[in-house]
C-alpha cells in the first residue's frame, strides 16, 4: 500500500519520504483512477486523496508519517475501521465509497461558539461540536456529500450544481461556511451548521469555474477558472471585489499565504503569478518555461501546464506541479525554484499542516510525498507575517514608518 524511499542528498533535489500506491488491476480503466486532489485535516490528524473510481481514502497522518521514517521500511499499516464500539475521535483509516467520480475534497472543522449566518433556525438536525471533523466531497454529478470523518458516516448530500463540482473550500474560521465551486459556471455558498442551507449563489465566471480559496480571515474568497479568470469577492457582502488581469490562459488554481497578504495563481500559460490582492498588483512571476511564451502561444502544445499550487504555512515556500513531469519547491524571494523532484501526471499537491512534507496526487490514483526544504524564518518575517495578518496593503501604506519598511511589510522587498 505504501512505500519507503529515500533519494541522495541533494540540494537542488527534493528529499522524496514515501508513496501512498492504489493497487491496479488487469481490468482497472486509465481514465477514472485520477487522483484529482488531496487534503490534510486542519489538525493534522488526518490526510484525504481521492483514490480514483469514486473512492476516497482517509488514513491517520501520524500512521503515514511513522511508517515513511520508520525503521522497519515496511508497508502501511492502518488499523480497521471504526466499530461501534471504539471512540469516536480516535483517527482510523476509512475507505469511503462516493458514488461518482470525485472531483474536489476539504476538510472542515467546528468552533462551537461560531453562530450560524442564517436566523430565526429553531432546530437542527446536526450539533455541531469542538471535537467535529467533516469531509466535504465533490462529485462528477454535481453532487456534494458530507461525511463524518471519525465514523465514515454520510450526513448530508447537496444538489444544487448542475455540472461537475470541481473544487471545494471550508472557510477557516470554523463557522462550517463551505464554498464549491463547479462547471457550471457558478460558486455556491453552503451554511453546514444550518443543515446545509444553499446561502447564496456567486454568478460572474464566464465559463468553467477551477477552483477557489478563503483568506485566512475568511473575510475574502478568490475564485479562479476558465477565460483567464481570477476573481476576488466580498465573502460578507457576497459582492466582486475585483477581477486580476495578468494570465494569458485558463487559471485553474489559487491559494492565499497564511497571513493574507499574498495570493498564488496557477495557470495553463505556465506561470505562476504572487499578487498582492488587496490592491491587485503582481509581485512575483515563477515560469515553467524559458523563454516564457508570448501571450498569443501561452498555454498551447508545450507540455508546461502548470496544474496545481500551494503555499507552504511557513509563509516562506511555495510548491507547483506541472505537465513536465516535475514538482518544484519555490522561495519567494527568488524566481528559480529552490528545489525540484520528478514526478510524472502530477495533478494536485497540498502542505501538510506543519509544513514539513508535500503531497501530490496523480493520474494513476497514487499519491507521492517530499520533504519541503528548510528554511529558517527570520524574526522580520515572523513579525511581518503577524502584522499582515491584521493590517491590509492599504493600512501598511499608511503606517509612519520609512518607505522600505513599508515595501518590506508589503512583500516588495522580501
Amino acid at each position: 500500500f505504501a512505500s519507503f524511499r529515500l533519494c541522495a542528498e541533494d540540494n537542488s533535489k527534493a528529499r522524496s519520504i514515501g508513496d501512498l500506491l492504489t493497487p491496479a488491476a488487469p481490468f482497472d480503466q486509465k481514465s477514472g483512477r485520477e487522483t484529482w486532489t488531496v487534503a490534510f485535516a486542519p489538525d493534522g490528524s488526518y490526510f484525504a486523496w481521492s483514490q480514483g473510481h469514486r473512492i476516497v481514502k482517509l488514513v491517520p497522518w501520524s500512521q503515514c508519517l511513522s511508517s515513511f521514517y520508520g525503521s522497519s521500511g515496511g508497508g502501511l499499516r492502518l488499523s480497521r475501521q471504526n466499530s461501534d464500539g471504539q471512540q469516536k475521535n480516535v483517527p482510523r483509516e476509512h475507505t469511503i465509497d462516493c458514488g461518482d467520480i470525485v472531483w474536489g475534497l476539504a476538510f472542515g472543522s467546528s468552533v462551537p461558539e461560531k453562530q450560524s449566518r442564517c436566523v430565526n433556525i429553531e432546530w437542527h438536525r446536526f450539533k455541531f461540536g469542538q471535537d467535529q471533523l467533516l469531509l466535504a466531497t465533490g462529485l462528477n454529478n454535481g453532487r456534494i456529500k458530507i461525511w463524518d470523518v471519525y465514523t465514515g458516516k454520510l450526513l448530508l448530500n447537496l444538489m444544487d450544481h448542475t455540472e461537475i463540482v470541481r473544487d471545494l473550500t471550508f472557510a477557516p474560521d470554523g463557522s462550517l461556511i463551505l464554498v464549491s465551486a463547479s462547471r457550471d459556471k457558478t460558486l455556491r455558498v453552503w451554511d453546514l451548521k444550518d443543515d446545509g442551507n444553499m446561502m447564496k449563489v456567486l454568478r460572474g465566471h464566464p465559463s468553467w469555474v477551477y477552483s477557489s480559496s478563503f483568506s485566512p480571515d475568511s473575510s475574502i474568497l478568490c475564485s479562479v477558472g476558465a477565460n483567464k479568470a481570477v476573481f476576488l469577492w466580498d465573502m460578507d457582502k457576497y459582492t466582486m471585489i475585483r477581477k486580476l488581469e495578468g494570465h494569458h490562459n485558463d487559471v485553474v488554481c489559487c491559494e492565499f499565504s497564511p497571513d493574507g497578504a499574498l495570493l498564488a495563481t496557477a495557470s495553463y500559460d505556465t506561470r505562476v503569478i504572487v499578487w498582492d490582492p488587496h490592491i491587485g498588483v503582481v509581485l512575483l512571476e515563477l515560469g515553467h518555461l524559458f523563454p516564457p511564451p508570448t501571450p498569443i502561444f501561452a498555454g498551447g502544445a508545450n507540455d508546461r501546464w502548470v496544474r496545481s499550487v500551494s503555499f507552504c504555512h511557513d509563509g516562506l515556500h511555495i510548491a507547483s506541479i506541472c505537465d513536465d513531469r516535475m514538482v518544484r519547491f519555490w522561495s519567494i524571494d527568488e524566481t528559480s525554484p529552490q528545489a525540484v523532484a520528478p514526478l510524472s501526471n502530477g495533478l494536485c499537491c497540498a502542505f501538510s499542516t506543519d509544513g514539513s512534507v508535500l503531497a501530490a496526487g496523480t493520474r494513476d490514483g497514487s499519491v507521492h510525498f517530499w520533504a519541503t526544504p528548510r528554511k529558517i524564518s527570520s524574526l522580520q518575517h515572523l513579525c511581518r507575517m503577524s502584522l499582515r495578518r491584521v493590517l491590509s496593503t492599504q493600512e501598511v501604506e499608511k503606517l509612519p514608518v520609512p518607505s522600505r519598511m513599508v515595501q518590506f511589510l508589503s512583500y516588495r522587498i522580501i
